[in-house]
């Protein structure tokens, strides 16, 4: 079995904010061509975490490595990032938006493409705030794709999302693992971890309590439990004591 290369790689990564650790030394280590989960209660240190994965936020202590180097100023231009609050220009259409963004970017996918991708060719000529709350987050993640990301990094892109819309998101990002882009997504949907999701890390309390895929934690830490309570929410209640928000 051949395995994939690293595209991210964490070690011993520490923040705290006033004498209180908010991530307390977390080693991780993330292939390219997967989807990464990250799991945790509120305050358990993930946006934190991902923050300096990111490179919005820098350590304390610790190194990210990304390609098996640190980064530099082309990392910005390899990465898309969608946030939970994105503020739209009003008055540009889905198109113009996308356009707009794509100009930010030396090497950007053809609007047309983003489009295709992300389902947004029937509303590309509405204005944003014509657009309904699906729809919206369709058009974020068509900007954190517009400059065709090798690593895509998602911040709960489907909390408040209907059934229906919740499923085109998850569509997207399977179409864009397709093309072999890494995703590292937060979410407090078990299901959408599931589902999505080749490894997912536990935190809590700053420190990752628990990693691998998503059945093999199943299978170790629901093995005593009825066949109905074997899932990824029953391994989060048990690992942490806590209900997804508190």
């Amino acid at each position: 079995m051949t395995l994939e290369p690293l595209i991210l790689q964490v070690d011993a990564l520490e923040k705290s904010y006033n004498g209180r650790p908010a991530v307390a030394g977390i080693s991780l280590a993330i292939s390219a061509g997967t989807c990464f989960g990250l799991l945790g209660p509120n305050g358990a240190g993930k946006t934190t975490a991902v923050e300096m994965m990111e490179n919005i936020l820098a350590p304390d202590r610790g190194r990210i490595l990304f390609k098996g180097k640190d980064r530099d100023r082309s990392f910005k231009q390899q990465v898309g990032i969608q946030f939970q609050q994105t503020e739209l220009m009003a008055f540009l259409t889905v198109e113009e938006t996308l356009k707009t963004f794509a100009s930010f970017y030396e090497k950007p996918m053809p609007v047309d493409q983003v489009m295709d991708l992300c389902m947004l060719k029937e509303i590309g000529k509405q204005r944003n705030n014509r657009i309904s709350g699906g729809q919206r987050q369709r058009l974020l993640l068509g900007l954190a794709l517009v400059n065709d990301p090798d690593l895509l990094f998602l911040d709960e892109p489907t909390t408040g999302l209907d059934p229906q819309a919740r499923q085109h998101v998850w569509d997207i990002i399977k179409r864009a693992r397709s093309r072999g882009r890494t995703t590292i997504l937060t979410t407090h949907y078990m299901e959408e971890a599931w589902v999505l999701c080749d490894t997912v890390a536990i935190m809590d309390k700053g420190t990752i309590i628990a990693q691998g895929s998503p059945k093999h934690l199943v299978q170790i830490h629901c093995a005593d439990m009825p066949p109905e309570s074997r899932n990824l929410e029953s391994v989060f209640l048990a690992l942490t004591g806590k209900r997804l928000r508190e």
